[in-house]
């Protein structure tokens, strides 16, 4: 895993020195995603196109320094990529047999790495390659033609850019100086650090920020003027002229490459259940492949399990013993209470099954006051206020991780591919207006002053885009009922939720150079699942119902204790004394007379927060304690990224 960021400029003067530059200083923001090795690469024609990459390796830790080029008949490609491709040793065969027939010779591969594997797969496929492409990534190639034309026009030079079918690598862009410069970046705050971008949100990304945040809206972000490649998507740009040349500014094509089909199952129950598992067998293989140590995130349900226990297996049959951790936080065991989203604690199951497969297992406990102080990081990680402690916890726990592994896979993705989440077997909450993970959409927006707010109006806003969204979902004329259903619960809960988690666990994990890697979002997975119906993947008979598909896929390999639990998310504290804790600091906040909140909060409702109900607002998680923390992180955000407020 690494970072990548990029510029390029198309005016007429430009200062080349200076873009280099600016270009080291935005990379240099996220040294924390690829401390090994560093590199830049530019060209400086009529237009300035330059390249930079910090590299975290993981395969082939002697080479793969990038940005890596390859000509090819007079052209020159140059990559920066951040990512893993699992398919990359078939990819590599196949590329080596189509370039020996278009130019009887094998190309030579100078590394092992898959970033080369991706820069030919551009070179056979062109805009196509993302297709061939099984993995996470987030890549950008720059091609130019070497020398003059034969009629005399200055050579072509193009960028192209691509991320992942889920979005589990990041990639942001932005246009700058009047349409002139176009800047793109794996984080928000490599663009931030260019001196012409301005963070500003306008009330569009207010809405955002205290309607639906930690997801966001598809494209964009919460700074005005900087977007999202969003995933699924390439971008490509012409780089040949300068601006002014034909009097138009410069372009940039966007194509969505992916898109999750609707089709009629025609196999029984038994082949839902054997394609299933042969998927996710497959999948965990593939991502295990790595040169530095590669563990487990093991919480004791059923997700992480599954991925433990076909790990441990895959370990077994070459003599290994898979490495796992579980997570548990300072004081939970005496102040933990059952609720309908967190029935049941975790230590007790992540101790049973690690012993059951095998493996070395270590349990990280987060102590309360490293849990409120690493709240500031998060900020700093994610570049907005996200999920509070549960953002985190998980950057203190990876930070811990990383001092014996630098590659963990985690059971991520599984309840929005197999239907673990309330939503989708309760009516009430898919059929509301508004995003179903949002229990109360009125909570964080009702702080805000009325004249700030305009909270009708947002409401109103972002539940047209929901219904619009809603309306796209593949479906079949003859669905039945409860598959439609399905079906809208898969489409939202990939397309938002999922993509809000895989973005947390990028950027938590990443701040300590932690590739993490999620074998459910295998697309092939999706795809498949996506079609099955919804009675197999919900049988209510089995005293459990939700997931039953992936319940019976692996009847074989776990416990009926660990395979028939029932669903339990990610830990958060029960501690008491953290909630003590966050109140003081956002009081702390508070005392500062410059304090944004000062500005947007209405006091009357801030004060009722203290008096409120511990009620879940957000997901599974999010209740009073996490509402106080996000607060301190709104003002720590504003402060920290010098926001400006365009309302």
């Amino acid at each position: 895993m690494c970072s990548i960021c990029g510029m390029i400029d198309f005016r007429q003067e430009f200062d080349e020195v200076l873009n280099c530059k600016i270009l080291q200083n935005m990379g240099a923001t996220m040294l924390h995603r690829g401390p090994d090795q560093q590199g830049i690469y530019f060209s400086s024609g009529k237009v300035f196109t330059g390249l930079q990459h910090n590299r975290l390796a993981v395969i082939d830790i002697e080479n793969g320094l990038q940005p890596i080029s390859a000509i090819l008949n007079g052209v020159k490609y140059t990559i920066v990529y951040n990512g893993e491709i699992y398919n990359a040793a078939e990819l590599r065969e196949e590329i080596l047999t189509e370039l020996f027939k278009r130019t009887g010779k094998y190309p030579e591969f100078m590394t092992n790495c898959d970033t080369e594997v991706v820069l030919y797969s551009y070179i056979v496929w062109g805009e196509d390659c993302p297709c061939k492409l099984n993995g996470i990534f987030a890549f950008a190639v720059f091609k130019e033609q070497i020398g003059d034309t034969l009629s005399g026009d200055a050579p072509r030079q193009s960028i192209f850019l691509a991320r992942d079918r889920f979005g589990v690598k990041p990639l942001y862009y932005c246009w700058i100086n009047d349409h002139k410069t176009f800047l793109f970046s794996s984080e928000m705050k490599g663009l931030l650090r260019h001196p012409d971008v301005r963070a500003q949100m306008d009330q569009y990304g207010l809405w955002q920020l205290f309607y639906l945040t930690p997801v966001t809206l598809h494209g964009s972000t919460l700074f005005k003027n900087i977007h999202e490649i969003q995933p699924a998507y390439s971008v490509s740009i012409d780089c040949t002229h300068s601006y002014g040349d034909y009097g138009e500014v410069p372009k940039m094509y966007s194509r969505k490459y992916w898109l999750i089909e609707a089709k009629r199952f025609t196999g029984e129950r038994e082949d839902a259940i054997r394609v299933t598992r042969e998927l996710l067998e497959d999948a965990v293989r593939r991502q295990l492949v790595s040169d530095v140590p590669l563990c487990v995130f093991l919480s004791g349900g059923l997700d992480s399990s599954v991925i433990a226990a076909l790990a441990a297996k895959a370990y077994q049959e070459i003599g290994e013993q898979l490495s796992t951790y579980s997570f548990e936080y300072e004081g939970n065991k005496e102040s933990f209470h059952s609720t309908l989203f967190q029935p049941q604690g975790d230590d007790e199951y992540a101790l049973y099954l690690a012993d059951y497969l095998g493996v070395n297992h270590t349990v990280l406990t987060a102590p309360t006051e490293y849990i409120a102080e690493f709240l500031y990081d998060a900020v700093i990680a994610r570049d907005f206020p996200g999920q509070a402690d549960i953002d985190s916890s998980l950057l203190y726990f990876c930070s811990q991780v990383k001092i014996l592994h630098t590659v963990a896979m985690s059971g991520e993705c599984s309840d929005e591919i197999f239907g673990g989440y309330p939503w989708f077997y309760r009516p009430e909450m898919l059929e509301r207006d508004f995003y179903p993970w949002i229990h109360d959409p009125k909570v964080r927006i009702g702080l805000l002053r009325d004249e700030i707010a305009k909270a009708d109006e947002g409401y109103e806003f972002l539940s047209r885009i929901y219904h619009e969204f809603i309306a796209k979902c593949p479906g079949l004329s003859d669905d039945s009922p409860s598959m439609a259903a399905s079906r809208k619960a898969t489409w939202l809960s990939t397309n938002y939720f999922m993509t809000n988690l895989l973005e947390r666990k990028d950027r938590m994990s990443m701040y300590s150079a932690v590739e993490v890697r999620v074998p459910f979002a295998d697309h092939r997975l999706v795809e498949h699942v996506y079609n099955v119906p919804w009675e197999y993947k919900f049988e209510e008979h089995s005293g459990v119902g939700e997931k039953s598909l992936l319940r019976n896929a692996m009847r074989d390999i776990l416990p009926d204790k660990i395979l028939w639990r029932k669903k339990s998310p990610y830990p958060k504290t029960h501690n008491p004394a953290y909630e003590a804790r966050v109140t003081a600091m956002l009081g702390e906040r508070l005392e500062r007379p410059e304090s944004v909140l000062h500005e947007l909060l209405d006091p009357n409702q801030l004060q009722k927060i203290f008096r409120s109900e511990n009620t879940t607002w957000f997901g599974q998680l999010m209740s009073r304690p996490q509402l106080i923390a996000w607060l301190y992180q709104v003002d720590v955000w504003f402060e920290e990224y010098g926001i400006d407020l365009s309302l």
